[in-house]
């Protein structure tokens, strides 16, 4: 099993944790009264005299305030193309990422000094390659997408996993795949692989395709996708005053504090958000709320009842984390079923997750992690706790 095993390498992901409108950063003093003072650089406020003033005075800050001179170098509206066309990008017949006009790469910082616009459009482009990959899978992989829970009703929210047609009935060999955390979803490994290198990098489908090649059912896991968002409905909240027995001098007088402080709350939101997006709510998928919870689900109505004689387990990452906890929760039908399990960096930590002894022996003669070295491909690597061996990936395995 171990040498079935290829690890895809690819360049180390910059980030930076920059978020919120493109203003620039304001001097904001504030007095032991609780009194403030603010310059707002390179905006028409910045010919203002900084004073301080009370927050019972900021009506005369802000009525000196032109928001929309303030506003005019913010974000561009967050409104991105939903289809690859749309972003002029497609993959090639090498299966990389490229612009249909320049040929060139993907590029992130499409609009310089925007970083938030930037990472909310490579999310929108990240949400429409989630897609494609699922149309692979069921095109180019011949997996069926399969709805979970599988006694779900038509109004409660639901997920869903691929399986080969013979996944349940192959009598020999199954394959189960597992990805790690994130964003990643479904027949992917790393959605940054997938943008920046290929797709042989960066989703399972190589796996898939060989796997099936050599005769095994496939089963893809889909542990990331535990609930759906919808709009959180919005709650009118009554005024005190309106049912209030005070005299309408004192209402008036509250209700006006209330307007300014709405007010100066809208005025600082804008500046913090300048896009608010809508608030959303979770509505988490029965059973699979949760990695863990995912894997055990699958396990159950799938793995467990597949005729294979033989299971095996590719897991990367937190996807290793997952296959652990389902060996504590399943430990004897686990042992029953499953011949070898593939790791890659997994995250998972038998101290941690309370993995009992007879689970770290079985683990040390079944499993195997490959982790990111610059050692040779299976070189052993220390490891500090008692369970499978490590050995080198000869590469980073960062997904």
């Amino acid at each position: 099993m171990r040498n079935d095993v290829s690890v895809s390498c690819g360049p180390r992901k910059c980030g930076s944790n920059l978020v919120g409108a493109r203003i620039p950063r304001g001097k904001v003093i504030t007095t032991a009264r609780g009194s403030l003072s603010g310059e707002l650089e390179g905006h028409a406020s910045s010919r203002l005299p900084p004073q301080p003033c009370s927050w019972g005075q900021s009506s005369d800050l802000l009525s000196r305030i032109d928001l929309d001179e303030l506003m005019k170098k913010d974000e561009p509206p967050l409104d991105f193309p939903d289809t690859l066309e749309g972003f002029e990008y497609a993959f090639n017949e090498k299966g990389q990422l490229r612009h249909i006009k320049t040929g060139e790469p993907f590029v992130f910082n499409y609009r310089e000094d925007l970083h938030r616009w930037n990472q909310k459009r490579y999310e929108a482009l990240g949400e429409i390659i989630t897609k494609y990959v699922y149309e692979l899978l069921e095109k180019d992989c011949n997996l069926k997408k399969i709805s979970i829970p599988v006694d779900a009703t038509e109004s409660e929210p639901k997920s869903f996993i691929f399986m080969s047609e013979d996944a349940l009935t192959n009598p020999q060999k199954l394959m189960v795949l597992i990805h790690g955390s994130g964003v990643v979803r479904a027949g992917q490994w790393a959605r940054r692989l997938i943008i920046n290198e290929d797709l042989d990098s960066g989703t399972q489908i190589p796996f898939i395709k060989r796997a099936m090649d050599e005769g095994y059912g496939v089963i893809v896991l889909n542990p990331n996708e535990n609930y759906i968002e919808v709009e959180k409905p919005k709650i009118h909240v009554q005024s005190s005053s309106d049912s209030s027995d005070e005299p309408a001098e004192k209402r008036e007088r509250k209700d006006k504090v209330s307007k300014e402080t709405k007010k100066r709350r809208d005025f600082y939101e804008k500046y913090r958000n300048p896009q608010r997006e809508k608030e959303m709510m979770q509505l988490y998928i029965r059973e699979n709320g949760s990695p863990e919870e995912h894997a055990i689900y699958v396990w159950d109505h799938f793995i467990a009842q597949s005729a294979a004689e033989n299971v095996f387990f590719v897991a990367h990452s937190y996807g290793g984390l997952a296959f652990v906890e389902l060996m504590i929760q399943r430990e004897a039908d686990v042992k029953s079923k499953v011949t070898a399990v593939a790791l890659t960096d997994s995250v998972h930590n038998v101290w941690h997750q309370e993995a009992g002894k007879t689970i770290r022996e079985w683990m040390r003669e079944n499993c195997c992690n490959w982790v990111s070295s610059s050692e040779p491909l299976d070189t052993s690597v220390e490891s500090m706790l008692p369970d499978c061996p490590r050995v080198s990936a000869a590469c980073s395995t960062e997904m």
